[in-house]
């Protein structure tokens, strides 16, 4: 997927996303450590996959604190 299709989910498919790769990078990693894995590169595939996921969450996780300490700062000052 791309970063935009990420960016459009919600934080609970978001969540599920991540899960879902997660436990496919696991399945790959235990398919190469039994020698049955036919294309290496997935692995690396699948750890992309789930570093976009967590880069986004990151960015929203920190535009929800600007956004409060924004809403703070007005209702003090």
């Amino acid at each position: 997927m791309k970063p935009a299709e990420y960016r459009g989910m919600s934080e609970e498919q978001l969540g599920l996303a991540l899960k879902d790769e997660l436990k496919h990078l696991f399945h790959l990693r235990f398919q190469s450590a039994t020698d049955r894995l036919e294309t290496p590169s997935e692995i690396r595939k699948a750890k992309r996959e789930v570093a976009r996921i967590k880069t986004i969450q990151r960015e929203r996780e920190l535009k929800a604190g600007k956004a409060a300490k924004a809403k703070e700062t007005r209702a003090n000052g």
